[in-house]
């Protein structure tokens, strides 16, 4: 029997297979690689203290974020979010995390799908932010109607995907044939397509109601809409993106610029206005079609992000309310200003490490210095959080923030809104449809903060045994 590829591995050879594709369909994707590249170089060669700490993990930090990328597609039917949870199980992905973005103003919920093993987030953390249509907040029930019967009738996955899914799901991996057919096979689902399914009218009705429905509902398939590099200092990026050609949107999302970065820091540049063709409303004397029509479509668009420590539930309340309550503050500000007055904001979320460790506000992992020992276990504390600070403080073992691998509902809700324009925002009603969202997957989603403490615990664990003070782990 010949011996299957692992999940991590066919991961990373999907992820390559998509960022080609992505740069053949949109040339400013490789720019933006290039200029995130330099940027990471720059800002390495004068930051030691950063590169120590990307290093210190055995260079896996450093490594992972040369290939690291997240991309986003939105689905339409209960039955692709199904069918997706399948593709990415192949590939060692998992849904993470619920979103809710209608009091955003965006007619869809989300997940994220992505590795949760330690081993495999160092390999390749490719991530997917995946959406899926919520036909019930459309008002019209006649728009309702026919957006259903559209997207009922389409079909986003090859024939030969399915029989590979059944596959790995019977014999549980794929050999390297399949796991090379599988790639081509589930590439198909997020290539652009510029022929729509509907006609103008049809598609000009969704686009009133709202652009990210017509970005749904009227193409073949969910088009990756962007495939987002990680940057070092997006600060950095932002100023230098029209250096390069790139126009940047006005503001950066996410927490102001800190010592010690927190959660995730987006920024993008203006979605693309891309030709399309509307098929003929009839066919001809000939049996050939006629009619057909010219049109444009904004959908995809270059994103960056910076990404910085996962925060602990408490820390996480702690920026929500900062967050909310800077909004008065920075209504209608943008660029330097708008960073400047949301720095203000968040004045009294502790910026430095050891503070939001000791604070609990934010998630770290645990690994013994070289050669580390223990001269006196007996003068050690032996409350649990006091041994750890004095083993710290001893040199023993080192602290790092973990990586926060998640995503922030109003920061991509403001990517959404600068790039399909600010008359896109809708005002829905607020309604509990989780249940409905993991029905609809198949099953619950992951609790990110769980898998945080979990490889806390884990890191912290392994160096109290190895120290032979595992009785207070």
């Amino acid at each position: 029997m010949a011996r299957h590829v692992s999940c991590d591995d066919i991961r990373t050879r999907f992820s390559h297979a998509m960022s080609d594709m992505y740069r053949a369909e949109v040339p400013q994707y490789g720019t933006l690689l290039k200029l995130v590249a330099d940027i990471n170089a720059q800002t390495l060669y004068h930051n030691a203290h950063g590169q120590d700490a990307l290093t210190d993990r055995g260079g896996s930090e450093l490594a992972r974020i040369e290939i690291e990328r997240h991309g986003a597609i939105r689905l339409g039917t209960a039955s692709e979010l199904y069918t997706i949870r399948r593709v990415f199980a192949v590939m060692g992905m998992f849904p993470v995390g619920y979103y809710d973005l209608a009091p955003a103003g965006m007619p869809v919920h989300a997940t994220a799908f992505r590795p949760v093993e330690d081993d495999a987030l160092s390999q390749n953390p490719f991530r997917v932010f995946t959406s899926l249509l919520r036909l019930e907040l459309i008002e019209d029930e006649d728009l309702r109607e026919r957006a259903a019967a559209i997207l009922e009738r389409r079909q986003i996955f090859t024939d030969r995907l399915l029989t590979l899914l059944d596959r790995f799901d019977a014999e549980g991996g794929l050999n390297d044939e399949d796991a090379t057919a599988f790639v081509i096979e589930a590439l198909e689902t997020f290539r652009w397509h510029s022929h729509a399914t509907v006609d103008a009218d049809t598609y000009h009705a969704f686009h009133q109601a709202h652009r990210l429905i017509a970005d749904v509902v009227c193409f073949h398939g969910p088009h990756i809409n962007h495939l987002t590099p990680r940057t070092l200092d997006i600060d950095a990026t932002q100023q230098a993106m029209p250096e390069w050609g790139i126009t940047p949107k006005a503001t950066i999302e996410g927490p102001p610029r800190r010592d010690c970065p927190i959660l995730l820091r987006q920024t993008s540049f203006k979605a693309l206005e891309e030709p399309i063709v509307f098929p003929a409303e009839h066919v001809d004397e000939s049996g050939g079609e006629a009619g057909e029509e010219a049109g444009t479509h904004t959908a995809r668009f270059g994103e960056i992000e910076q990404r910085g420590a996962a925060l602990t539930r408490r820390g996480r309340r702690l920026y929500d309310q900062l967050l909310a309550a800077s909004r008065e503050a920075t209504h209608g500000l943008e660029g330097e200003i708008h960073q400047r007055a949301l720095a203000e904001a968040f004045h009294d979320f502790p910026d430095d490490e050891a503070t939001l460790r000791r604070k609990g506000l934010a998630w770290f992992d645990y690994q013994l210095a070289d050669g580390a020992r223990v001269a006196d276990p007996a003068s050690l504390p032996g409350e649990r959080d006091a041994l750890i600070e004095a083993l710290i403080e001893q040199g023993v073992i080192r602290a790092r923030p973990i990586t926060y691998e998640d995503f922030l509902p109003v920061s991509a809700a403001g990517i959404f809104q600068s790039n399909l324009g600010e008359s896109s925002a809708q005002h829905y009603a607020t309604t509990d449809s989780r249940g409905d969202f993991e029905a609809a997957l198949g099953v619950a989603v992951e609790d990110e903060f769980a898998l945080y403490e979990q490889r806390s615990e884990r890191s912290l664990a392994a160096c109290l045994a190895a120290l032979g003070l595992s009785r207070v782990a």
